[in-house]
């Protein structure tokens, strides 16, 4: 066993779980260092207490002055919790969270100093924007661009410094960050749904989107991990034989968590609580050393910072317990990736859950109304959504028979397929005014008050209604959740425009009932987002043949998925709405294929260096054994030393061409990422990496874990599947 290897497992061996306590009240520490509601009632002004919160609920702007009694109280805040700096904690295009800190701190001549911060401070800082994806809206010579506080998500201290949650732009105004469209489009979906809303309440004046996210992540030994340079530089495992039991037995999922790891969930979940992150559940997952972490829903955009922040945190609390946290949708080979299923419904400020069936036929045809156009707005969008998704590592996952596939489409279960389908079939024609209401709201009663469990659960459906929302399956692990968000609430928000320009205009044109008009765009609908529906098995060749069929996509890579980001519908889409131009759209396409691109070029690196570095001079001294074994067979036996060296010699050769076929590979790899790096257009570049690129991979990685089988394990450089996922 290598050295390296042999102190990682000794390591882990060695490892005894923090002791951590779990005797405190949750609701007892839940957003204490958050300032939040609570904490502004006591440190804000009536004056400036009220402007926050306008801004919140309304969206009204702070003024500079009223800015300068926030920053006040907040500085105060903070510093009476330990807080010695602060920042504005934001979003950038890298799937990272940013943050420059500067401190409370400033002299004032004399030799004196204090501790300061005012509203321009609060409200505005000046980050570098040249150096973080800007996909050429910034040149490297122009590095100015602005974060700007968002008031909608509180701040929060984290260690000793007080975090603001910002939105990040460039001097010239494009969004530079993940933040800015999402809140756009929550802006425009909150828009378009209180409109239609007026329909069946009045007294509705705002929607929110709210988010739900499941974090799934594999936790390994952080000396295990860090023994293996793939996993240190690309986040997954780039080759490595399956052990002889993996997930086969269904052993983990939901069984008993291992000690040390449900040590790292209890600190986890401690400071969750302390930043105001409503973690709820937590259990094992299908794959060993696989686990999940869920919270209770919030607001999009609160949700959306929640997460971001938590994938960091969990990064810090994992140092402590000597874990690596691994967020790559497909880290290892044989057993099941990751995902983060996104929970997405629609509430208004009265308190009722669009998505949620009530008691009344007529808070039925509400709820059809937001169910059916959300359905709708899918099967017109459905290469936009998947484009939402599309990362070199969800590639991975997607469509791999442990995942929604990498075709949209919606599952909403038979009984509620045998409404849409009682409710298209009510009438033939189109209605006319004289036809009764009654009819068509008995059907509509007929949808029962709880759905949740009245249908089973598809794990294959990348979009799937559950009861009272709609899970968005496909989403990566590593995903920010904005990109999904952003997208989907834009399409909504589209289509209930459209929606309402419809009945209004049966209403007005046609001289139709209200209700009437309702039903009749509402029956359209179904007919035209038939093709989206789907019940069966997403996994299966025979989907695949369907959906074509039906004329859906099937784009299974990120080159071809991202092309519908700068299609002129998507760009009109965007832009109509106000969430983004042209010139951000196209920046995000570009940035998107550049990181594609990177990734790929990175693990074609460093499978190439482990490869020729690491297996194939391993290959080397184990053969060089056996052939000293086969002379040390000859000198003993003489001639008829064939009888006795057989099985060394076929081993022999085994490795010979096992060690040829990896360097012609790594050869032909390192060709074909030459080739490629000399194409100027990136999306020709990233398809040329995809297509020519990539496949080389598998070639290379056959090769090597087959040699694993054969050399000794006493020589074996790298850590063992077995090791990586059952060392507890």
């Amino acid at each position: 066993m290598s050295t390296l290897r042999f102190h990682a497992i000794k390591e882990t061996l060695n490892r005894k779980p923090l002791h951590i306590e779990e005797n405190e009240r949750r609701s007892a520490i839940f957003g204490s260092n958050v300032f939040n509601e609570a904490t502004m009632r006591q440190y804000l002004t009536k004056v400036a207490y009220k402007s926050v919160m306008d801004a919140i609920q309304n969206g009204t702007k702070i003024e500079r002055v009223v800015a300068d009694h926030i920053s006040t109280g907040m500085k105060e805040w903070a510093i009476s919790k330990g807080a010695t700096h602060y920042t504005h904690w934001f979003q950038p295009l890298t799937g990272a969270t940013a943050e420059k800190h500067d401190a409370f701190f400033e002299t004032i001549g004399d030799g004196l100093a204090i501790e300061k911060f005012g509203g321009d401070q609060l409200v505005q800082q000046e980050p570098d924007a040249s150096s973080f994806p800007n996909g050429g809206i910034r040149n490297t010579f122009e590095a100015r661009g602005y974060t700007a506080w968002d008031p909608t998500s509180p701040a929060f201290i984290y260690g000793t410094t007080l975090c603001i949650p910002t939105v990040f732009v460039a001097y010239t105004g494009e969004a530079l960050d993940y933040k800015t469209p999402l809140l756009r489009a929550l802006q425009a979906v909150d828009n378009a749904a209180v409109a239609v809303c007026k329909y069946f309440d009045k007294n509705v004046k705002k929607v929110n989107a709210s988010l739900g996210w499941e974090q799934e992540y594999f936790l390994i030994d952080s000396a295990l991990a860090a023994s293996r340079p793939d996993i240190v530089l690309t986040g997954r495992t780039m080759l490595g034989h399956s052990p002889a039991k993996g997930q086969q037995l269904d052993d983990h999922y939901f069984g008993s968590i291992p000690s040390r790891a449900l040590a790292y969930m209890r600190d986890l979940e401690t400071e969750c609580m302390l930043l105001g992150i409503p973690v709820k559940t937590r259990h094992n997952e299908v794959a060993p050393n696989q686990f999940e972490l869920a919270p209770i829903y919030d607001e999009a955009n609160l949700a959306v910072d929640h997460n971001s922040l938590l994938m960091d945190v969990m990064d810090k609390v994992a140092d402590r317990h000597n874990f690596k946290v691994l967020f790559h949708e497909k880290p290892f080979a044989g057993v099941n990736g990751s995902g983060k299923h996104n929970n997405w419904s629609l509430s208004t400020d009265t308190g009722v859950n669009l998505l949620g069936p009530g008691k009344t036929p007529m808070s039925n045809l509400q709820f059809l109304t937001f169910f059916i156009n959300t359905i709708k707005a899918v099967n017109d969008n459905e290469e936009l959504l998947r484009a939402a998704i599309a990362s070199a590592s969800n590639d991975h996952r997607l469509g791999a028979n442990e995942a929604p596939p990498a075709i949209i489409s919606v599952f909403i279960g038979s009984q509620l397929t045998s409404v849409l389908n009682e409710l298209e079939n009510v009438t033939t024609g189109k209605l006319s005014p004289e036809e009764k209401t009654d009819l068509k709201l008995n059907v509509v009663g007929k949808i029962p008050d709880v759905l949740l469990d009245n249908t089973d659960r598809n794990r294959t459906s990348p979009f799937a209604f559950t009861g009272n929302k709609f899970e968005f399956r496909a989403v990566g692990s590593k995903a920010n959740c904005a990109s999904a968000m952003t997208v989907l609430n834009a399409i909504v928000a589209k289509q209930l425009i459209d929606f309402k320009a419809e009945v209004d205009m049966l209403i007005e044109k046609k001289d139709m009932k209200k209700d009437d008009a309702v039903f009749n765009v509402l029956r359209e609908y179904i007919k035209k987002s038939k093709n989206i529906l789907f019940e069966g098995n997403g996994y299966g060749d025979a989907w695949h043949k369907e959906a074509k069929k039906r004329g859906l996509s099937n784009n299974k890579t990120t080159p071809e998925a991202l092309k519908a980001k700068v299609s002129k519908k998507a760009i009109s889409l965007f832009e109509d709405l106000g969430i983004m131009n042209k010139i951000e759209s196209e920046a995000r396409y570009e940035i998107e294929m550049e990181e594609y691109v990177l990734r790929i070029q990175i693990e074609g690196r460093v499978l190439g260096d482990i490869a020729r570095n690491h297996i194939v001079p391993t290959a080397v001294k184990y053969q060089n054994v056996l052939i000293e074994n086969v002379k040390g067979l000859k000198e003993i036996y003489g001639t008829g030393f064939k009888k006795h060296a057989k099985e060394q010699m076929v081993l022999i050769e085994e490795i010979s061409e096992h060690i040829e076929s990896i360097n012609s590979n790594v050869t032909k790899l390192i060709n074909a990422r030459k080739t490629a790096n000399t194409i100027s257009d990136i999306e020709k570049k990233a398809l040329d990496y995809c297509h020519k690129v990539k496949p080389i991979f598998d070639d290379i990685r056959y090769h090597c874990d087959k040699l694993e089988l054969l050399v000794d394990d006493e020589l074996w450089p790298l850590t063992k599947y077995r090791e990586l996922l059952f060392t507890k």
